[in-house]
Formats: structure tokens, C-alpha cells, sequence
């Protein structure tokens, strides 16, 4: 098994609860946890958008918790995407997470979005997105993986994000990276390489600029951030 096959099984086998990837993600939650927990004893409910997001995340929470707090989850992911058909506590929506006009303002309690905010695109793009986020909450949790975390999280290669361009299309043009395939064409390598731009923490203050920027750590690095904004901070 190749390297950033074994970093794959042991940081993202997230259907395993004993994983590395889902015991981090159970400890970054925990904030989030607690928000749910506020407006629920202040509204009775919790209305959630999910930006870019999965129904399988959300399994890291116990659906008892769900149930107990009446957490309504809308996840919205881009209109390309299949839409799956809404139930239980998921309602799903096509819609651009840098153009939300659909939903107005503050409609929902807390905007959640886990890693999707350096994939969707340039600077100004990121700048809608962190608009768009504040825009339609009350509250918010936004997480993005760290730039200068030395493994480059999407491709599972160490120092990879810290490469010239070319050299990281030319290795995805050459080797399965992580959980992506050989790039088949060379427009395939250079949208590959373009889908991910990893932030520091100053650019991510900067987007989410009303928000407390908490570190994740991983042995002593700062592996992510997350930007948290609870209702009336």
C-alpha cells in the first residue's frame, strides 16, 4: 500500500467511528455541539444550512441529538450535483454557496460548512462565500484546512500544496495522490490542481472578520481552523 493510500485509511475512513479523521472530527464538533445546544433551549429548535456539505458528515452526530433538539439540516450543494429527495432531518438544495439569494436574510440559525470554502474558487469568490454565510445566519462554524499544515489534505502528499504549479500538475498528471485518481488529460490535471486553495490563518480572519478563528492542532501543528460566530458575539 502506497503512502497516501495509508494516510487516506487512517486520517479519512470516515465510516470507521475509530478512524483518526472521524475521532478529529467528533473533537472539532464539540463547539458546534454546544451552539446547537444554546438555540435550542432559546428557540425549541435548531435550523441548520449545511454549505457543501454531506448527509453522511452529519453522521458523526447521534441522530438521538438531532431528534432531542429538533435540528433541521438543509444541505446545499451546487445544482450540477445530484439533489437527493428530502427526509428525516435533511432537506437538500441546488444553489452556487457564493449566491445564496434564495434563502433571505438570517432564515437560518447556524451556517455549518467543513472544508469547502478553498474550493470554490479565486479570492473574490471566497469573499461571496463568506458573505453569503453571514448573510443567511444568525450564527456560524466554518472550518478550512490550514496552508501551512505540511500534508496537503485533498491529495494526501506531504509538502505538496507547496510546490510550483507545475510540478503539482505534473504529479497529478503521474500518480494516484490520496483518494483521486491519475489525472487522464492535462485539463484534467489543471483543474485538479485549481480546485483547492488552502488558507492561512490571516486570509481567513480576513473572510470571516465578525468570527473567533479557533486552531485544531495535530501533534503540536496547527492543523485547521475554524471560524465560529455565536449568536449575539
Amino acid at each position: 500500500m502506497s503512502i497516501t493510500k495509508m494516510l487516506v485509511a487512517w486520517l479519512e475512513n470516515y465510516d470507521s467511528q475509530q478512524s483518526l479523521g472521524s475521532k478529529l472530527r467528533a473533537k472539532r464538533i464539540a463547539p458546534l455541539l454546544d451552539m446547537i445546544e444554546s438555540i435550542f433551549n432559546k428557540h425549541g429548535s435548531v435550523n441548520i444550512i449545511d454549505i457543501g456539505g454531506t448527509e453522511s458528515y452529519w453522521g458523526i452526530v447521534p441522530k438521538q441529538f438531532l431528534d432531542d433538539h429538533h435540528v433541521t439540516i438543509t444541505i446545499v450543494n451546487l445544482p450540477r450535483l445530484e439533489v437527493k429527495p428530502d427526509h428525516g432531518h435533511f432537506k437538500f438544495v441546488g444553489a452556487d454557496a457564493c449566491a445564496l439569494e434564495r434563502f433571505s436574510d438570517q432564515s437560518f440559525h447556524i451556517a455549518h460548512s467543513n472544508s469547502v470554502v478553498e474550493h470554490v474558487g479565486d479570492w473574490e469568490r471566497m469573499v461571496q462565500f463568506a458573505k453569503e454565510t453571514s448573510r443567511v445566519s444568525q450564527a456560524y462554524f466554518v472550518q478550512t484546512p490550514n496552508y501551512w499544515f505540511p500534508v496537503e489534505p485533498h491529495f494526501m502528499a506531504p509538502f505538496f500544496h507547496w510546490l510550483p504549479k507545475q510540478s503539482r500538475i505534473w504529479l497529478v498528471s503521474h500518480f494516484q495522490l490520496g483518494n483521486r485518481s491519475k489525472a487522464a488529460s492535462m485539463d484534467e490535471a489543471e483543474r485538479l490542481v485549481e480546485s483547492v486553495h488552502l488558507l492561512d490563518r490571516k486570509r481567513f480572519q480576513e473572510l470571516f472578520k465578525d468570527a473567533h478563528v479557533l486552531t485544531e492542532w495535530f501533534f503540536c501543528l496547527p492543523k485547521s481552523f475554524i471560524a465560529l460566530k455565536k449568536v449575539n458575539a
